[in-house]
């Protein structure tokens, strides 16, 4: 996605926002899109949500679209960058999931 101007994110937010609610309730009231909107689309078709999950999952997106934007984020969060970040922070055995794990072995362990 391009670097934006605030301006032009907050415009887009709100456009999101819109999208949202049309996805949320099941009706698109158009038939055309802006290329980002496409891009999210297929972006959303790409991360093969579940339909029962779908309402609930949009609306914590939404939020934190709206979080990306208000901490510095100068793209559009895309669905399937905030679905990898949340998979990241699942708790593994209470603990947060690492970004990378060191794998140390024993000589005799090979044998």
């Amino acid at each position: 996605m391009e670097i934006l101007p605030a301006f032009e994110l907050e415009n887009r937010l709100v456009h999101l926002d819109n999208l949202v609610a049309d996805l949320a309730s099941g009706r698109f009231r158009r038939t055309t899109f802006q290329p980002w909107e496409v891009e999210f689309l297929l972006d959303l078709h790409a991360c093969d949500v579940r339909e029962r999950n779908r309402k609930e999952l949009l609306r914590r997106y939404r939020k934190a679209a709206h979080r990306w934007f208000e901490r510095g984020g100068r793209t559009l969060l895309l669905l399937s960058d905030y679905l990898a970040k949340r998979h990241r922070r699942t708790p593994v055995n209470g603990n947060n999931a690492p970004d990378f794990i060191v794998l140390e072995y024993q000589d005799n362990e090979l044998s």
